[in-house]
């Protein structure tokens, strides 16, 4: 027995020396046996594109089942007693939402915004609430706004309830939350566009299908962050509930929840402003206000009319983030005096005192000689800068120039070297790339997600995509980590950029891209410049946190052995803030992947245009397939740049 005993604990260096030594070296073992590959491979299966006996056709499947779908709409029990009554739900909801709006008037719907800001967030939200509603109204856009609220209430209420039981029964349940993470995670990387086609053909072009596209596409932050917080409860805590004889039922309602607040109002915060970003897409397909006049602006390039219907957005998206964010914030704080329902009385009692004199006042609605129209100075002003920018700039060359030596010189390469290599090349280079930074699991998912784009027939669209993508974060890494660096090493930098990254982050997707194509016309290089804008607040605002984050005393012992500035940036921040930036890529990725599939809208091409193709004509076949092409490769996409922290031990 001692010899056994002294035998194991002799071996137990010798087996942590060995992993040890395999994970330091395991860059080098995965590069050495993909080099093997790759030569084996070019020897045994050659070059070439993804091979038409390894593609399976969906254009009849699909066809038939739209068919189906379409010819019995109007007569199938599923449409009439299911889907009918749930579009006949969303259509009565948003309706009455919006009726309410109406009869409360702008008065009613102003005050209310600022006494709601003032109970749950304090006196400067509640001003700057009353004058964002009031901007809305002086530019004109009373009703498209109230008419984006409506179906905002009702979407964002319909996602969190959805969302909250979804994380209910995953904060709960172990098999649950394994089943349910695995959708999250494909949802999460799954673009607002892809969304539209299936829940357009069975509801057809109206409010239903963008309210229920809306609820689809923002009921997971709600549900993952309500998982989060139900699973992180503290466990002290809940020994104690249960060492008092509390009953499951006694413990959410009086620990978990409780406990898992800040968790519940994030997600909240997540899902409006989700759904606002959707709402706005889902004008496409009839959702109307806001988004149907940014999207008819687009159409007609008129950027005045664009900037007039997307400045309320973005006011929208600034308040609604504000309030519910300051609400998050001031959990746990000292309770205002007297009793919570007073407050509220307040806010009832201003909102129909400020209705009813506005009513008594015969204003009940916004008046036109109040309003003020900045779409023709706008115009003017773009006309000008077009004239002046977008050609014939000495040296530096207009607007269109560089979208065009873009397009040339980096687009047109990194696609056609894409297409050029062959298909299983590519497939072994993701696998390098995620199990570099992965397990065996994520390298497993990205390559058969980057596998399925082949089996749907749709590899060098895919790959077309895929360029726009690498050459967009590219470009957005560069740009957002060096403006990352500068606000970390000055606070005046930060307070800066802040309010100006606020309005960038909180701005959908969708009003990118109308000046970005008054600029640079249309194609795929305006559709990577959107993209980048788009997607250069996140990465900016994670490299400052993650360079901020840096242990002070680590920087001061840096300081103290004589660093310099540059040499405490690179051998000391740079390298502990490693996770901050690999997540600052990661979302890069997913945010530049969102905007370039909407930039088919603009001539971007590829899987996008595809997508709208699929839209516009109705064709299950070509839009589902695109879309299905572009989950996979966000997943492939986020696979391959989101680090996986591996086991050590027995399960390494």
């Amino acid at each position: 027995m001692t010899a056994t005993v002294t035998t194991a604990r002799t071996a137990g260096p010798d087996a942590s020396t060995t992993a040890s030594s395999f994970a330091r070296h395991r860059t080098g073992v995965v590069l050495f046996g993909a080099l093997a590959l790759l030569i084996l491979g070019a020897f045994l299966i050659g070059g070439g594109t993804w091979p038409a006996s390894l593609t399976v056709d969906l254009t009849g499947p699909l066809g038939d089942v739209s068919d189906w779908i379409i010819d019995n709409r109007d007569t199938h029990p599923l449409f009439l007693y299911f889907f009918g009554h749930i579009s006949n739900a969303v259509v009565l909801s948003v309706r009455g939402v919006y009726l309410v709006l109406l009869a409360a008037g702008w008065a009613g719907v102003t005050a209310a915004a600022g006494l709601i800001a003032w109970r749950v967030a304090g006196i400067r939200l509640a001003l700057t609430a009353v004058a964002a509603f009031i901007l809305c109204a002086l530019l004109g856009m009373w009703v498209p706004t109230m008419q984006t609220l409506a179906l905002m209430v009702v979407a964002v209420l319909a996602s969190v309830i959805l969302g909250a039981l979804l994380g209910l029964a995953a904060g709960l349940s172990d098999r649950v939350f394994r089943s349910l993470r695995p959708v999250l995670d494909t949802m999460q990387v799954m673009p607002a566009f892809a969304y539209l086609l299936p829940v357009v053909l069975v509801f057809g072009i109206g409010v239903p299908a963008a309210v229920l596209a809306t609820v689809i596409y923002a009921a997971p932050p709600m549900a993952r962050l309500t998982a989060l917080g139900l699973r992180d409860a503290d466990a002290g805590v809940m020994e104690a509930a249960a060492s008092l004889g509390a009953t499951g039922r006694q413990r959410l309602l009086t620990a978990r929840l409780p406990l898992a607040r800040k968790e519940l109002l994030l997600g909240l915060n997540q899902t409006i402003m989700m759904a606002l970003s959707m709402a706005v897409i889902a004008s496409v397909i009839g959702a109307g206000g806001l988004g149907d006049r940014v999207y008819q602006a687009l159409a007609s390039v008129d950027v005045g009319a664009a900037l007039a219907a997307g400045i309320p957005i973005v006011l929208l998206a600034v308040v609604l983030d504000r309030v519910t964010a300051a609400a998050g914030n001031r959990i746990g704080t000292a309770p205002q005096a007297g009793p919570a329902w007073s407050g509220w009385a307040v806010v009832v009692a201003g909102t129909v005192g400020a209705a009813v004199v506005a009513r008594l006042a015969s204003k009940p609605t916004w008046p036109d000689a109040w309003t003020v129209g900045i779409a023709e100075p706008v115009n003017e002003a773009v006309g000008w800068m077009t004239d002046h920018l977008y050609s014939g700039v000495p040296v530096i060359g207009g607007t269109a120039d560089w979208a065009a030596h873009f397009t040339t010189w980096i687009l047109d390469p990194v696609r056609d070297g894409l297409q050029w290599l062959p298909w299983w090349a590519l497939l072994l280079l993701v696998a390098v790339l995620a199990m570099v930074i992965g397990t065996w699991r994520t390298t497993l998912t990205a390559v058969l997600a980057m596998a399925a784009i082949g089996v749907l027939g749709v590899w060098d669209p895919a790959l077309n995509t895929l360029s726009q993508v690498l050459a967009g974060v590219a470009v957005t890494l560069v740009i957002g980590f060096a403006v990352g660096i500068a606000a970390s090493r000055s606070e005046r930098v930060e307070r800066l950029l802040r309010p100006v990254l606020d309005v960038f982050q909180t701005m959908p997707q969708f009003v990118y891209l109308i000046p970005v194509v008054a600029l640079f016309g249309v194609g795929r290089a305006p559709a990577v410049v959107a993209a980048v804008i788009y997607a250069l607040p996140a990465v900016v605002r994670i490299t400052t946190q993650g360079m901020n984050s840096v242990d002070p005393v680590v920087m001061e012992s840096s300081r103290s052995l004589g660093a310099t500035g540059m040499q405490q940036l690179r051998k000391v921040q740079l390298p502990l803030a490693r996770p901050a930036l690999l997540l600052a890529v990661n979302q890069g990725v997913v945010l530049v992947l969102a905007v370039v599939v909407i930039g088919g809208l603009v001539g971007g091409g590829a899987l996008g245009y595809d997508v709208v193709f699929g839209l516009a004509q109705g064709d299950l076949a070509t839009g589902l397939v695109a879309g299905a092409a572009i989950v996979c490769l966000g997943l492939m996409l986020d696979r391959v740049t989101q680090p996986t922290q591996r086991r050590t031990g027995k399960g390494a």
